[in-house]
């Protein structure tokens, strides 16, 4: 049962499942050791009974009632017992943490997924332990946010025990990480993990001779397959009973130590280990690397697989999503009938179906579709490992621009949400480089644009019909986003952010066989129907405020219609009008619903009425004015505008800078005002 930390009485103890504090408090209590996870027990209260006392670590520490009540414990349990799971980036940490804790944490094959400390239970016949997945790093002298991280967690004191992970296909190089970590704690396992790759690609690792040189507790798994769970834990709560009986100390002295040392004594015991059958064991890979990042066909094919993957989205969410329009729309006269059966005025029934309801169905029908489609294609790049090589392509160019090529990983994930690729900035060594991703990074049209950019490139550009145009010319706005990426990033590392690029160091996974079925759990749990949550959780609000707006009069014209007509200048130096405006301005918690609220502004009803194809909307929109110019103003803006709220508080927090906030709102509006300005005075749309 939960409860506030505020609320423990003497005596009562919890591990800490929540912390909602103000940032300041919750950066103060951290430092102490107080996160996520950790055992916490009330030792005793102030004369005044506040503040009270509380066993944190094995100190003492006071807190007051004020700042403990938005801490949450787990009251009654014992304290746990924790692991960190470490290792080298891409050797299947994470996906050895999934499978021990029964988690579904995104893993990817590709460095840099893990940039926050995950934690999860590990069961197994009753008893527990705590895990937690630390992110990836090669050694204990970090070069960047995430290694960081991982080293701060580790010296913080929190783990009592290490379980490594490493990779049986290059065990070489992992294992001075191993070697590392057991010099500073006493209590280490060692993961031998992709114990199946390593026998396709010809290696043989020797178990108990590794064991015996390492005198560490060692295993060979599989992680990725489900009979490999069991054997795990296991062997894990093996390995922390005798922990918890030796009782040794859980860290020593950390320093940066002499790395090259670390991998002369990894040669070695690789040397007696590990045999190799074949000479080249990833032949495959280097013949896949020269045609997917060579000369003449990298940028070729990852332009080609871009209108692929998009024409696939057009084409494959074009009947699903009027299947659920029929669906949902068809819902309405249900809803009505109920209403009347509760003798409900008028204005109620129509606020919460024609304003709430409406909306939220038109968002739904719209934009799951093509995330559906997406996100598992998205998915399945990650999974076989070519995202790293698009890094690995676009470093020249970003090197030009002194960036980093690993904020082509970024520019991926923010395709998926801009949120989600400023948080994954971490994987950037340096402040400046990372800021410079940050600050770009909505330059990327993220998942809720998608149906807003597809729907009016259809409608304008295509004649309606022709998918794999709209998805060339798709697939061209994502370029001009990339190359806008790098022309800021340009201007920022000479101006605001001087310096030169850092060194680029990126591991090029081995390309593996996708896991299928998680691709498609994965992207459709993790991402689509999180993302479709929050569309929908900001949709159903907005519709009631544009219902109100929209069916409140002013001076015998609509509140909606007020601030339209009052935003109709300042819109028309654009090449838009007050409507679109407006539904930019309101669309600003999320961008999916920017083209409800056109459609809403238009119609003067608070409601999606009337609207039933693509083609009632097409002739609704140039009913209201919009031409091809309007159309290139509209796709340009929704390219080059502010981020929407989640993805500045994700900046604020990120970067602890109102002043970045600030500037990653302002640089693209102002380079989308300059651009539709520049679109709406040519004089080519007269011609077309």
């Amino acid at each position: 049962m939960e409860k506030r930390l505020s609320s423990l009485k003497r005596g009562e103890a919890g591990r800490v499942c929540r912390i909602e504090t103000k940032e300041s408090i919750k950066k103060r209590v951290c430092d102490i050791g107080l996160v996520e996870g950790t055992y916490v027990e009330c030792v005793g209260r102030s004369p005044t009974n506040d503040p009270a006392a509380y066993r944190i670590r094995g100190a003492v520490v006071a807190i007051r009632e004020a700042d403990g009540k938005d801490i949450w414990v787990e009251s009654g349990k014992d304290e746990p017992f924790v692991v960190a799971v470490a290792g080298n980036p891409n050797v299947g940490k994470s996906t050895v943490f999934n499978a021990l804790t029964g988690m579904k944490q995104h893993t990817g094959n590709w460095t840099g997924k893990t940039v926050e400390n995950a934690w999860g239970i590990c069961r197994y016949e009753g008893r527990e332990l705590t895990l937690v997945d630390i992110p990836g790093t090669y050694s204990l002298n970090p070069h960047s946010g995430e290694e960081e991280e991982a080293l701060d967690f580790l010296l913080g004191g929190r783990a009592d025990a290490v379980l490594v992970v490493c990779d049986a296909t290059c065990l070489e190089r992992n294992l001075a990480l191993v070697l590392q970590i057991k010099e500073k704690w006493c209590n280490t396992v060692v993961f031998i993990n992709l114990m199946d790759e390593a026998k396709k690609k010809g290696i043989k690792v020797d178990l108990e001779a590794l064991e015996r040189e390492l005198k560490l507790p060692v295993l060979g798994v599989c992680a990725r397959k489900k009979e490999s769970a069991a054997i795990m834990k296991k062997f894990l709560f093996q390995k922390a009973d005798s922990f918890r009986i030796k009782g040794e100390e859980k860290t020593k002295q950390a320093g940066r130590d002499n790395i090259g040392a670390f991998f002369d004594q990894a040669e070695k015991i690789a040397e007696k280990t590990v045999t190799k059958c074949r000479k080249t064991t990833d032949e495959k890979d280097r013949r896949l690397d020269f045609l997917l990042t060579g000369k003449w066909t990298g940028y070729p094919i990852m332009f080609l697989l871009l209108v692929f993957i998009l024409w696939l989205t057009i084409e494959g969410a074009n009947f699903p999503s009027e299947f659920l329009a029929n669906v949902l729309f068809g819902l309405e006269k249900k809803f009505f009938v109920f209403f009347h059966f509760l003798h409900a005025p008028t204005w109620v029934s129509d606020f919460f179906i024609c304003g709430v309801y409406r909306t939220l169905a038109w968002v739904v029908s719209v934009m799951l579709p093509p995330m559906a489609v997406f996100f598992p294609l998205f998915t399945l790049l990650e999974d076989i490992g070519y995202l790293p090589r698009i890094a690995y392509n676009l470093d020249r160019p970003f090197q030009k621009c002194r960036a980093c090529g690993k904020g082509a990983l970024t520019m991926c994930m923010g395709l998926g949400c801009n949120a989600v690729g400023v948080t994954g900035c971490r994987i950037i060594d340096t402040r400046r480089e990372q800021l410079t991703a940050i600050l770009t990074n909505s330059f990327m049209p993220c998942n809720g644009r998608f149906p807003l950019l597809l729907t009016v490139m259809t409608l304008f550009l295509t004649g309606g019909e022709r998918k794999g145009i709209a998805a060339f010319f798709l697939a061209l706005v994502i370029f001009l986003g990339i190359g806008m990426t790098f022309l800021v990033s340009y201007l920022l590392s000479r101006t605001l952010l001087k310096g030169m690029p850092s060194a680029f160091v990126l591991e090029l996974p081995p390309y593996r066989k996708p896991q299928l079925a998680k691709v498609l759990v994965r992207s459709v749990f993790d991402r689509t129907l999180f993302v479709l949550g929050r569309a929908a959780a900001v949709a159903a609000p907005a519709g009631a405020l544009i219902w109100i707006l929209a069916n409140v009069s002013l001076g015998g014209s609509s509140l909606l219609g007020a601030i339209a007509g009052f935003l109709d200048y300042p819109a028309s130096l654009i090449g838009l009008d007050g409507g679109i405006l407006l539904a930019f301005i309101l669309g600003f918690p999320a961008n999916e619903i920017v083209l409800p609220i056109v459609v809403m502004v238009y119609l003067s009803s608070g409601s999606l009425e009337g609207i039933e194809s693509l083609e009632g909307l097409r002739q609704l929109l140039e009913a209201n004015g919009w031409s091809a110019a309007t159309a290139v103003c509209v796709i340009l803006f929704s390219m080059f505008h502010w981020p929407c709220s989640t993805t500045l508080l994700t900046i604020k927090k990120e970067t602890g800078s109102v002043k970045y906030t600030i500037l990653s709102c302002l640089i693209p509006t102002v380079i989308g005002i300059l651009l539709c300005y520049a679109v709406s005075r040519c004089n080519i749309w007269g011609k077309l």
